[in-house]
């Protein structure tokens, strides 16, 4: 079954920042839903959000970032650093033409979407983020043994040749192995989607370019001395408690940086949330953006 199928969206290439993005659109209109994937994910992640946010009024885009799907991969840890990933989101919110942007990031596209929130790069009505803390939070807490453990395998991602070629070995049979261990419940990642995400991960040159996200951006977010400033965006971060590689302890601080912010713990819920828990996460994101829940709350 294809991506479009499953979204439910029409498939666009849109040129953006030197590059040439996949995006699945559906809906129309100015009010733009830009939906970012995480590692080692695909657009289709966002399956069950597309047309709940369409029924909402929103044009949604939801986008395989730079190194996933059909979208352009540079080649080059360089290619990969905060500053590009940032800015490529900043140039397809210029593209869309639209008046008004709810921003939506899971795993590493939360960490982009938090960092265009931060550094302003572009005006941003709503931000959601799913399972993915404040880059400072994330700083924060890697100072403590359980996250440092936690985030031990980034460690391998680091090493040359060997990750890349596991992650695409086999048609991307390690891959999908890590997204089922990682989702929680049994059948979270249906077959026909899985597939997707497995050939994503075998396509030439595309483990390495998602392990480069880690090489280049990784590494940035750690050092960079600019992430403290305040979002002043209404934010809602939505978190699977049963996260294998992000703990609780992430989430400690998250409102000394954002002035309206509302968090949301799903027991029981893994760090695949989208995947994992649609039925929870889906309407606290449209309640979200509809503006009928906001506030703080943790």
């Amino acid at each position: 079954m294809s991506a479009e199928t499953l979204l439910g969206a029409r498939r666009r290439l849109v040129p953006a920042n030197g590059l040439v993005f996949e995006v699945f659109e559906a809906g129309e209109g100015d009010r733009l839903a830009l939906l970012l994937q995480g590692f080692p994910e695909h657009a289709v992640v966002w399956r069950d959000l597309v047309a709940p946010l369409v029924a909402e009024g929103y044009r949604v885009w939801a986008v395989n970032q730079r190194g996933y799907g059909d979208t352009s991969r540079p080649k080059g840890k360089d290619a990969y650093a905060l500053a590009a990933l940032t800015e490529d989101v900043a140039a397809l919110i210029v593209a869309s033409e639209a008046t008004s942007v709810a921003l939506v990031g899971h795993d590493w596209g939360g960490f982009i979407a938090w960092v265009v929130a931060i550094r302003r790069l572009a005006p941003l009505e709503r931000l959601v983020i799913i399972n993915i803390p404040h880059p400072l939070c994330f700083r924060e807490a890697l100072k403590g043994f359980g996250q440092k453990l936690k985030s031990s395998y980034t460690a391998l991602f680091q090493i040359p040749v060997l990750p890349d070629f596991l992650l695409s070995v086999g048609r991307g049979f390690f891959t999908g192995l890590m997204i089922r261990v990682a989702a929680g419940r049994p059948g979270a990642v249906p077959p026909e989607v899985m597939d997707i995400y497995r050939d994503n991960a075998a396509a030439p040159g595309a483990a390495t370019a998602m392990l480069d996200w880690y090489r280049g951006a990784g590494q940035d977010l750690l050092t960079a001395s600019d992430l403290a400033a305040p979002i002043e965006t209404p934010t809602l971060v939505v978190w699977g408690m049963s996260d294998i590689a992000l703990g609780e302890a992430c989430l400690e601080g998250t409102e000394r940086y954002v002035t309206d912010l509302r968090i949301e713990k799903l027991a029981g819920v893994s760090h695949f949330a989208p995947e994992d828990a649609p039925a929870k996460v889906v309407p606290l994101i449209t309640a979200f953006l509809s503006g009928s829940a906001t506030g703080r709350m943790g």
